[in-house]
């Protein structure tokens, strides 16, 4: 690897570990475990490494091949308040996990990731893999749930994105040749196999050229638009509710939504009628999975891009054409928007059979529609994974 390489250029001894973590696809269920939505996805063999070794004196010494400056620290003394850098989401780590058990060792590490930054929850991916670091550097050791949990908290709390649950949980409980289906309101989950007689599948990835951060997006403004439109509904319906940042989508029935959603302004009721749609779809999803019927998961997938279009309101003009080219493809089974849809990826389901003509085709009308875009646009082939493990 060569973060390996680089940590020896660097620190003149060779690494005691390398930490992975897996990017993720969600096929259905985006925009929604915020809400205590369910979801699906995949952990997927493409991800973040991290060579690394115990630092000096608490001292924690990071660097990015992704990124030029590297980050500096004491473990004892984290900055309170993000940096607004690439780093945050390791400072978070730090804080997130310093509340759990006292961290009394440092580290030095090199992070590498294998795709470029984009729509794969890179953001989570990185977190897990430096949680996998620093847990091994002190001695310690992490339940699945607890490694998802401390993640959420760093990203959540720390860099201040408004996520649930579904990047960390497929990162983490992912398994290869198998669909996650999760319930974000109770962490239940179940690992389903393809079904009898299920066509052969993979797994593409479409790279914009457009990198992004959910930091920087209209990801948080969404969320709290969504969560606006259930505080009304409750409101509406004489129902008991608490202080708006305990408001969820999951606790308003359907239809209470469908008595009053002629009430809520048009950008919250198009934040509810994708919340709703998506958990129905999630729950089809699974069942078509679970019955062999990949035609009809694909399809539900392409009603999910739809609805982001259109009710979540995301997408940049790239991923926009990018979904619609995947759209008019044969050989797609399904796919839509990777994260959180304001530029990054597209995802998509597809039959290896078409594979070649699959990336010959949507490459050259992609690039036909953005010239600009050559050389940074590019497709990936990858497969289902195991998820992270300490």
């Amino acid at each position: 690897m060569l973060c390996e390489k680089r940590y020896f250029e660097l620190f003149r001894r060779e690494p005691e570990g390398l930490a992975f973590c897996p990017y993720r696809v969600c096929p259905i269920g985006a925009h929604s475990d915020h809400n205590l939505g369910k979801i699906t996805g995949f952990a997927i063999d493409r991800g973040i490494h991290i060579a690394y070794g115990p630092g000096e004196d608490g001292r924690v010494e990071v660097v990015s091949l992704q990124f030029p400056a590297p980050a500096r620290w004491d473990i004892a003394a984290v900055p309170e308040a993000p940096r607004g850098d690439w780093a945050d989401y390791l400072r978070g780590a730090c804080r997130a996990l310093g509340k759990r058990f006292p961290l009394r060792r440092g580290l030095r590490g090199v992070i590498e990731g294998s795709l470029p930054i984009g729509g794969l929850s890179s953001s989570a991916a990185v977190i897990l893999a430096f949680l996998s670091a620093l847990c091994r550097v002190n001695g310690l050791s992490l339940s699945p749930r607890e490694l998802i949990d401390t993640a959420w908290d760093a990203e959540k709390n720390y860099v201040g994105v408004s996520v649930g649950t579904l990047d960390q949980s497929c990162e983490v409980l992912g398994k290869k040749d198998c669909l996650l289906y999760l319930d974000t309101a109770d962490g239940s989950y179940e690992r389903i196999p393809a079904g009898p007689g299920m066509k052969p599948w993979q797994i593409a990835v479409f790279f914009s050229g457009l990198e992004h951060s959910l930091a920087g997006s209209g990801y948080n403004t969404r969320v709290d638009e969504l969560r606006a439109g259930v505080y009304a509904l409750q409101a509406f319906a004489g129902l008991e509710h608490g202080s708006f940042a305990e408001t969820n989508a999951r606790a308003v029935p359907f239809q209470v939504f469908e008595a009053y959603k002629d009430r809520l302004p048009a950008p919250w009721a198009r934040r509810c009628e994708h919340w709703y749609g998506e958990f129905r779809r999630v729950e089809a999803g699974a069942e078509a999975w679970r019955r062999g019927d990949v035609e009809e998961f694909g399809r539900l997938s392409f009603e999910s891009g739809r609805s982001s279009i259109d009710n979540w309101e995301s997408g940049a003009p790239e991923q926009i054409r990018l979904y619609e080219i995947l759209r008019r493809t044969e050989g797609v089974y399904g796919g839509r928007f990777s994260g959180a849809g304001f530029k990054g990826s597209c995802i998509a389901l597809i039959d290896p059979d078409f594979r070649e003509r699959i990336a010959r085709e949507v490459t050259e009308a992609y690039l036909k529609a953005f010239p600009a875009l050559e050389g940074k646009y590019a497709v990936y082939f990858c497969e289902s994974a195991d998820g992270a493990q300490l």
